[in-house]
């Protein structure tokens, strides 16, 4: 799904993006989800995730995850359905944010990013297309999902997962992609085996209390 684009490299597209959508909008304006899909439309369906990705594995970066969260679980739910073109609902196609808030998310990201894109290359190309492709976007609903619970530690290190998944889609690299889904689902497993062990024993922790007072 992501055509030539992917040959260019990661960084060239998200400059391409928000360069076009500073021309059209101002760097200080606001647009909406819909307005970067519709600008994205021929683009990668990875470069669409990687975008809402990014601010939700970043640290500090406040509102922009919020506000992404439900759409990400929303397109690997598309891309798990085989839907070629991204579509959202109403109340998300309006759902708004700056365009300044975004494009310092990328400045933040782009070292790191620089690095995954010097080790990107077409590898194990069956996982970024086909029944592969499918497969994928349904393992990464399960990151995606945990990016949702409004906890500590469920969001920064999914998000990295996806967003490592997302360049692998982009760079057609089927190992980066397999990464990012280790990364993701590693971690959400151990959130809910640890998250259930501590949730436990602040339960008996505050019985005991209850009961020693």
């Amino acid at each position: 799904m992501n055509g030539s684009d992917g040959i260019r490299g990661t960084t060239a597209l998200l400059d391409d993006v928000l360069s076009q959508l500073q021309q059209t909008h101002g760097i200080d304006a606001k647009i909406s989800l819909g307005q970067l899909t519709d600008a994205l439309q021929a683009r990668a369906y990875g470069v669409i995730l990687l975008l809402m990705a990014l601010p939700c594995c970043l640290p500090f970066v406040y509102l922009l995850p919020q506000i992404v969260a439900f759409p990400m679980l929303f397109l690997t739910w598309q891309l798990a359905s085989g839907r070629n073109t991204v579509w959202l609902p109403e109340n998300l196609h309006k759902r708004q944010f700056r365009i300044s808030l975004l494009a310092g998310t990328v400045s933040r990201a782009r070292p790191w990013l620089k690095r995954f894109e010097f080790i990107a290359g077409p590898r194990l190309a069956s996982l970024s297309e086909g029944i592969g492709l499918r497969i994928v976007g349904g393992l990464l609903m399960i990151p995606c999902a945990s990016i949702l619970v409004p906890l500590p530690l469920t969001n920064s290190v999914p998000g990295l997962g996806v967003s490592i998944a997302a360049i692998g889609l982009v760079e057609r690299d089927g190992v980066l992609i397999l990464l990012g889904l280790i990364i993701g689902l590693v971690w959400v497993a151990a959130l809910a085996i640890g998250g259930g062990a501590l949730l436990t024993y602040l339960i008996d922790l505050a019985t005991g209390l209850v009961s020693s007072a």
